[in-house]
């Protein structure tokens, strides 16, 4: 499948006149992923239709296991900002993980000491395990997400005392 510059224009446009909140989108030499959180639903003129050959459909979501339990409580709050800590923020949006593998011990608890370069957790994205390295060495004094939660762009994962 090819999608030349004209067809991806005519996309993105059809994408903003719809309610469509997630797209995926692959051909042989490409991969597009459009996402949207739209703040209250609004009533839309009709969308034209669009001039694209196939047709656009939102992606099954992919099997996978599911889960047997729901939360008990909500996640912790973040403390308020200290100037003496080291935040580690997530690179990219994923899923936060503390260890290798369900089986496995996490990679930090609170009072860990670690070293610059040491992974502290992993952050899976499109099915790609990533580790997160520590870019400073100290002590592990608060961990602000909960194993498989879903993480954003930005968002505060762990904080470090540095030393």
């Amino acid at each position: 499948m090819q999608l030349d510059n004209d067809q991806l224009h005519n996309l993105l446009i059809f994408l903003e006149q719809s309610d469509i909140q997630e797209l995926k989108l692959e051909g042989d030499d490409f991969r597009l992923e459009v996402r949207r959180n739209l703040p209250s639903p609004v009533a839309l003129a009709p969308a034209p239709a669009p001039l694209l050959a196939p047709a656009v459909a939102p992606a099954a979501p992919a099997p996978g296991p599911a889960s047997t339990t729901a939360p008990s409580s909500p996640p912790p709050a973040p403390s308020a900002f200290r100037a003496d800590l080291v935040d580690i923020t997530a690179p990219m949006v994923g899923t936060f993980y503390r260890s290798p593998s369900p089986t496995d011990a996490a990679f930090v608890e609170i009072g860990s000491r670690i070293s610059a370069g040491q992974p502290v957790c992993i952050l899976e994205a499109m099915k790609l395990m990533n580790e997160l390295e520590a870019e400073v060495s100290g002590e592990v004094v608060e961990i602000l997400v909960e194993n498989g939660t879903p993480v954003e762009f930005g968002q505060v994962l762990l904080r470090l005392k540095p030393t």
